[in-house]
């Protein structure tokens, strides 16, 4: 007899800190797959194996965590959680992510109390932040900090930029490559409302939910500034 994996089928339903930061990390690193026996599956992954399992316990799964051996020095290793289930593939599609979500990625309604779990979830998948001194020449520089948020999809980056800033982080900009990817990017004041809007004093347990090497530039940042 085949042997079923358990997963909370119902995780992508209802709106909670755990859901909405699954999600902006799907936003960033994950997709749906459909097989050619109709099997549909929805999958993140990551190099981070600590955050996967976190992942994997917040949605109440007992599936394995699937290991990719790097293949050149350069590379790092890579881990997959893959669900198999039709229904979490359809309640994300309601959310609007489909198949081919790379171009066509969009900013689900997530409501305002839940959304600092979003970004920081696609913060951790598709963000970075970095510090460094401006007009190194000069005697005046000046340390700075910057976050910034990337995708394929410039009309994502834009709607997230538009939530970002109606709920209070003003600034930023968004930098279009001939590469094809555009970046959203936000310089040093508004990159420490950033981290206390990500990393909200209200939530006093992420449940591992939170790349810890991230989150520790900001707090790097406040004490070389300090």
């Amino acid at each position: 007899m085949p042997v079923y994996k358990k997963v909370n089928k119902n995780f992508f339903k209802k709106w909670t800190p755990e859901m909405a930061y699954v999600l902006g990390f799907f936003a960033a690193d994950g997709y749906i797959t459909v097989n050619k026996r109709g099997g549909q599956f929805w999958c993140v992954q990551i190099t981070d194996k600590k955050l996967l399992e976190s992942i994997k316990k917040a949605i109440e799964s007992d599936h394995k965590i699937s290991t990719r051996v790097r293949i050149k020095i350069s590379e790092k290793t890579q881990y997959r959680l893959q669900i198999g289930s039709i229904e979490m593939c359809d309640d994300l599609r309601k959310l609007g992510f489909s198949e081919r979500k790379t171009r066509s990625l969009v900013v689900p309604n997530v409501l305002n109390k839940y959304f600092p779990s979003f970004i920081r979830g696609y913060f951790d998948g598709d963000g970075n932040v970095w510090i460094g001194y401006s007009h190194k020449k000069t005697k005046k520089s000046n340390l700075v900090l910057q976050t910034m948020f990337t995708s394929c999809s410039l009309e994502f980056l834009t709607h997230l930029h538009k939530r970002i800033t109606s709920l209070g982080i003003s600034g930023g900009s968004i930098y279009t490559s001939k590469k094809d990817y555009s970046r959203l990017q936000f310089s040093t004041l508004d990159s420490l409302k950033l981290s206390d809007f990500m990393y909200n004093d209200k939530i006093k347990d992420f449940k591992g939910l939170c790349l810890g090497r991230k989150r520790k530039v900001f707090e790097k940042f406040k004490k070389m500034r300090s």
